[in-house]
C-alpha cells in the first residue's frame, strides 16, 4: 500500500464567511491519520470561493473518510465533496 493525495472541496456556509479563520480550523481540525498538503482558493460564484483542501492519506481502506468527517463538522462549512484522488509516485 502507498499513500494518496485526495482534494477535498470545502465549500463555506456564505459569502461572508471568513477564509482564513476557516484555513485555520480545516489545518487544525485534520485527524491523526492524514498529512495536511495545501488549500488552494476557487472562485464560484458571486463572492462564494471554495477551499479546495488537499491531504496525504493512506490508499488503505477507510483513506479519507475520518478527514472528510471531520471537515463536514466545522462550523462554517455546508457541504464538502472528494474531487480527486492521486497516487504518491
Amino acid at each position: 500500500m502507498g499513500d494518496v493525495v485526495a482534494t477535498i472541496k470545502v465549500m463555506p456556509v456564505s459569502p461572508e464567511t471568513d477564509l482564513e479563520q476557516l484555513k485555520s480550523d480545516i489545518k487544525s481540525n485534520i485527524p491523526d491519520d492524514a498529512e495536511f498538503y495545501q488549500i488552494e482558493e476557487e472562485p464560484i460564484a458571486f463572492g462564494l470561493v471554495a477551499l479546495n483542501t488537499m491531504v496525504v492519506v493512506d490508499d488503505g481502506e477507510g483513506g479519507s473518510e475520518s478527514t472528510e468527517a471531520a471537515l463536514s463538522n466545522l462550523k462554517d462549512v455546508e457541504s464538502i465533496q472528494v474531487t480527486d484522488v492521486r497516487r504518491l509516485m
